[in-house]
């Protein structure tokens, strides 16, 4: 996994950085080691906004893209909010990859079997022959 971290309109301290790189790269286990994962940590300058810490994270996947974004009041609070909504959409991802050719199977080898039950009972049926 080929991790990216960004920050916008203000200065991450190197702490924070160590911090979400530790916590993001656990998530390396479960996805391919091609596997981007971009991580923006931004700041809002309102005073009135509580929640003024955002970590946003776009994972890059073969198949499709995973966009995650959290707000909390520090960097690393909304980094811990943020991998556990990733964590748990990257296993939905997992499962739907892996998973996907298991439900056809099945689905198919059924009505492979389902046919071939139909063309055994019209076989067996005796043929009634005409009198002319």
């Amino acid at each position: 996994m080929r991790l990216q971290i960004r920050s916008r309109g203000d200065h991450v301290t190197d702490s924070v950085r160590k911090y979400a790189e530790e916590k993001i790269g656990k998530l390396g286990r479960r996805v391919h080691d091609l596997t981007v994962v971009e991580l923006t940590l931004s700041r809002e300058h309102n005073p009135s906004i509580s929640d003024d810490h955002t970590a946003e994270a776009v994972v890059r996947t073969k198949g499709s893209t995973i966009v995650v974004r959290e707000k909390a009041q520090t960097w690393e609070a909304a980094v811990d909010r943020l991998v556990d909504k990733l964590g748990r959409q990257v296993e939905r991802y997992r499962e739907k990859r892996t998973q996907e050719h298991r439900r056809r199977a099945p689905q198919a080898a059924a009505t492979t079997e389902a046919e071939a039950d139909a063309e055994a009972e019209i076989e067996a049926e005796p043929r009634e022959e005409s009198a002319a």
